[in-house]
């Protein structure tokens, strides 16, 4: 009793001095939506935790509980149609280009030759029912129009499904229209409609990009009220009236020939009904990261609380919740163990027996199973609907007094002192080629292993592994009132002149992010990191490797967390395995190729549509990665075992490259400029990658000894490839041809690759073309979505401009919540990257640039505060790690370089620069060489 009052009073001396533990994101109210939740993780298992004094949620995900299964990704015979698709381009006729590889040149789909059938006979089945029988029908149900993400997302118990749901509403005529035809605006709709006014069809459609108007013949209007029906047919993903983004009213009825904005509203009291909700699967090119569950607990607290408090420690990676119920403090802790593969809570209070609560597995995979374990123990089944994958959670209870009750459908705790919550989860994945382990067995083993030890020797133990990584650096920009604030205020007053504690927390979070979705022997973070509360996630939440996955480990060396990467090598190598049918069939090519995306079955073919899933870089650049780590480690055994995915990926290109009619340069063709300016020969950012790629290939080799008739071989095409270009405006050219518009504000700025995080346009070995990189940027503005924000954070870094690169980081910074338009990025209130929606790659892009303007060591020596904003006249960061295998700890003061320790781990040479001094050492491994503002040794 008395150290747990102890414990309460310690941590609400630390509300009120803050500054004395600022790496904490802390609230005084509990999460209201998902991107208020606090996310814990162990690079396997993550939660995000609600906080609810009342009613508890974690939700909880597992990294391999994907749609999709074991399957062929490349198309047979696809190769046959590149010599046609590569001569239209040629041509100028991308058009037809497009429409050729659309329909010949994409990668196969999952359940693409029987749904065809499948769909016909369900669509007869539907059809039968008509809009009469519908609108009749039993259980119609209110639901607010529209749903931008979908019905899914309306928390009607309608997550994750496909299929034909009904909307229902009416409008009352104005007299004034009698005999009038009139238009009906209802915005976009996922997938078709079939759209009737008092039972006469009135229009169809199908594809959500079209924007639904109808016009309502005056023979089908009646005075006064009348009956609007639509039939929504969803095939897959999300589903509903979504027109939230046209620019005229939608959900309006109008006179033909009259403005929108003089229409009658429809009425907005919207119902709903399910017609069927089995439709055939829809083919899907690749597969999407799916929610396991959520353990819900529910308390008799519905009045009486007080002083609540809700905070990540991210010093720690342990979450809290406490508050007090009607004067008796009660605190509850999490965290994900990774020593132990397990989620583990302590609840407790300052008294004897006040620890009563239910809990509850529940889960959005329809048929969903809970089962009693054992007296002690309830556990959650699920079946993922598209593909094989299965999941068992257990969730074991562990009590100090009380009793505990575990039926099929709860685990009851009545009278507790203190409770310890253990949940494990697993799946049925082995690996990418083997869907057959068996899920329960592993989830009672993982139990098995946590359950007899305490709640202190987890955490104990889980604290150490994690500060191995999360010690390795600190950083601090200064202290201010700001850090009295609770984080959600502080990102709303936020600013890098009043709150620059802020920016080092948000680089810390970064940090965190990573540990805890990226540990050896998991999967890689994808596009949520480890976190998913959704079975439609934006963009399957998959790895996007045209950035997104790539920006994901920007910070992994810098920031010493090299040993979060190990996943990303797995998966480069499963997807150098599946890559090599991809190059033979649909290029004839030997090596590898991946497009721009993948999937937890290493998918490496083209997805989507021709106009920007043919890009043919994604393996070049996911081989940089590979060699920046052995630049930083100095792992020359790594670098062994890896460098063959570097030279199979080169020599894909040696194959692939063909030279230019017009020009005589090698270029790279088809592909196109991510994700802008369709299918295209020649974009600039592919010749850059390729170029890297063929340069660091050629050092690895030459480190190692090996292939020098292959390095000769890779320094001619290099030099045969399409340069970098000037165009007429000043710019880098984004494109073989001199086409781009610099009113262009697109958010991808692909073809300043070669600046960041690619490293061949630099002051010293081309100033004009940085010039014209730079007169790029400007063009393109300063706005974007989160991880478009990031990179432009590291591209002004790269160019030394510390102000302008803060200017982006105070964007990275803004509230999402408050944001309108869909390019508007920002942070939500738990500090996670919006894309909108939420994407993590901003969060780690934005802590690697926070370190690029500190340190840069990508053109052969180290540069110590190359892009120093004014904002930051003094600080102090230890444990940046640059090339050479070096590890910097930095001070500065007014502005100006104070000190700076190296330690050199490998004894390489180190030439070291800071505003116009510069000096080389001769270093030795394990010694520490410390210079002053002159570069002068101390």
């Amino acid at each position: 009793m008395f150290l747990l009052l102890l414990s309460w009073l310690t941590i609400r001396s630390g509300v009120a001095q803050q500054q004395q533990a600022p790496l904490k994101l802390w609230y005084s109210q509990p999460a209201e939506k998902w991107t208020d939740a606090l996310p814990i993780g162990n690079g396997r298992m993550g939660a995000m935790i609600f906080g609810g004094a009342e009613h508890e949620r974690l939700q909880f995900n597992e990294a391999t509980l994907w749609t999709g299964r074991p399957r062929t990704y490349a198309r047979p015979g696809a190769a046959q149609y590149l010599p046609q698709i590569r001569q239209l381009l040629a041509q100028g006729r991308r058009a037809e280009a497009e429409q050729l590889a659309e329909q010949h040149f994409m990668g196969l789909r999952d359940h693409e030759e029987t749904y065809a059938a499948e769909k016909a006979a369900w669509l007869q089945k539907i059809r039968a029912v008509s809009v009469a029988q519908a609108t009749a029908a039993p259980g119609w149900q209110p639901l607010a129009v529209p749903t931008p993400n979908g019905w899914e997302s309306a928390g009607l118990g309608l997550e994750g499904m496909d299929g034909v749901v009904w909307f229902k509403t009416s409008f009352e005529l104005p007299a004034a229209w009698a005999g009038k035809d009139l238009m009906l605006s209802l915005g976009r709709i996922r997938d078709q409609d079939v759209t009737y006014v008092n039972g006469q069809l009135v229009g169809t459609d199908e594809g959500i990009s079209k924007k639904r108007r109808y016009r309502v013949p005056a023979a089908a209007l009646r005075p006064g009220r009348n009956e609007l029906s639509i039939q929504v047919l969803n095939y897959a993903d999300k589903g509903g009236l979504i027109g939230v983004k046209e620019q005229q009213p939608v959900f309006v009825v109008y006179p033909e020939g009259a403005a929108p904005e003089t229409g009658v509203a429809l009425n907005p009291a919207w119902q709903y009904w399910v017609q069927d909700q089995e439709p055939p699967l829809a083919p899907s090119y690749q597969a999407s990261y799916q929610p396991f569950g959520d353990l819900l607990l529910d308390f008799p607290h519905t009045s009486g609380v007080t002083q609540y408090q809700r905070q990540l420690d991210i010093g720690q990676a342990v979450a809290l919740t406490q508050y007090k119920h009607n004067d008796v403090p009660f605190i509850r802790e999490y965290f994900a163990s990774a020593p132990h593969q397990a989620v583990v809570s302590r609840l407790s209070a300052a008294g004897k027996g006040k620890i009563t609560f239910s809990a509850r597995l529940h889960s959005p995979h329809k048929n969903f199973r809970t089962y009693r374990v054992d007296d002690h123990t309830l556990a959650l089944a699920v079946q993922v609907r598209d593909g094989g994958l299965r999941g068992v959670s257990y969730l074991r209870v562990k009590t100090k007094g009380g009793r505990v009750t575990v039926t099929d459908g709860q685990l009851q705790v009545e009278n507790a002192d203190e409770v310890t919550l253990y949940l494990t989860a697993a799946t049925s994945f082995n690996t990418y080629q083997d869907a057959a382990a068996n899920p329960e067995k592993r989830a009672a083993e993982a139990m098995k292993k946590v359950a007899g030890k305490s709640y202190e020797s987890l955490k104990a133990e889980h604290v150490r592994d994690y500060q191995q990584l999360f010690n390795m650096f600190s950083i601090d920009l200064g202290h201010t009132p700001g850090e009295k604030l609770f984080t959600d205020a502080r990102i709303r007053q936020f600013s890098p002149a009043t709150d620059p504690a802020l920016l080092a927390l948000y680089m810390q979070y970064g940090r965190y992010l990573l540990i805890s979705s990226s540990r050896a022997g998991g999967q890689p973070a994808n596009l949520q990191g480890l976190w998913n509360e959704s079975l439609t996630p934006s963009w399957g939440s998959k790895y996007t490797t045209n950035i997104n996955l790539q920006m994901n480990y920007w910070p992994a060396e810098m920031l010493g967390l090299s040993a979060c990467a190990t996943p990303l090598f797995s998966l480069i190598n499963e997807a150098a395995d599946e890559g090599k049918s991809t190059a033979k069939e649909h290029y004839n090519a030997r090596g590898w190729v991946l497009h721009h995306n993948t999937d937890l079955w290493r998918g490496t073919a083209p997805i989507n549509a021709a106009n920007h899933g043919i890009w043919v870089t994604g393996a070049a650049w996911l081989t940089q990665p590979v060699w920046e780590h052995y630049q930083f480690t100095q792992d020359q055994a790594f670098l062994r075992r890896e460098y063959p995915v570097m030279k199979a990926a080169a020599e894909f290109f040696v194959d692939f490259l063909v030279k230019d009619e017009r020009t005589g340069w090698l270029i790279s063709t088809p592909s196109n400029s991510p994700e802008h300016g369709g299918l295209v020969a020649g974009p600039t950012m592919d010749h850059q990658i390729i170029r890297e790629l063929f340069r660091n290939t050629t050092a690895a080799a030459q480190v190692l000894g090996v292939d020098a008739d292959f390095q000769q071989v890779l320094t001619e095409k290099a030099r045969q490839l399409a340069p970098n270009q000037i165009g007429k405006h000043g710019q880098l050219q984004e494109w073989l041809e001199d086409k781009d518009d610099p009113a262009d504000t697109h958010r991808h700025v692909s073809h300043l690759w070669g600046v960041f995080p690619g490293t061949e346009i630099t002051p010293a070995a081309d100033p004009k073309m940085l010039q014209a990189a730079r007169t790029s940027l400007l063009q393109r503005g300063d706005e974007g979505t989160g991880w478009s924000l990031a990179w432009k954070v590291n591209l002004w870094a790269r160019f030394r401009d510390g102000d302008h690169a803060l200017r982006i980081l105070e964007k990275l910074l803004s509230p999402a919540d408050n944001a309108t338009g869909s390019e508007q990025g920002g942070v939500y209130k738990n500090l996670f990257d919006a894309h909108p929606p939420f994407q993590i790659d901003g969060n780690f892009g934005g802590a690697a640039g926070m370190a690029e303007m500190l340190l840069q060591s990508h053109a052969g020596y180290l540069e110590l505060l190359p892009a120093l904003p004014k904002a930051w006249p003094s600080g102090e960061v230890r444990g940046l790690r640059a090339r050479g295998g070096f590890v910097v700890n930095l001070r500065w003061r007014n502005g100006e370089l104070e000190q700076v320790e190296i330690a050199s781990e490998a004894g390489r040479p180190c030439e070291v620069r800071y505003a116009d001094k510069k000096v080389s050492l001769a270093t030795k491994a394990g010694k520490t060489y410390q210079l002053n503002r002159q570069l002068q040794p101390l």
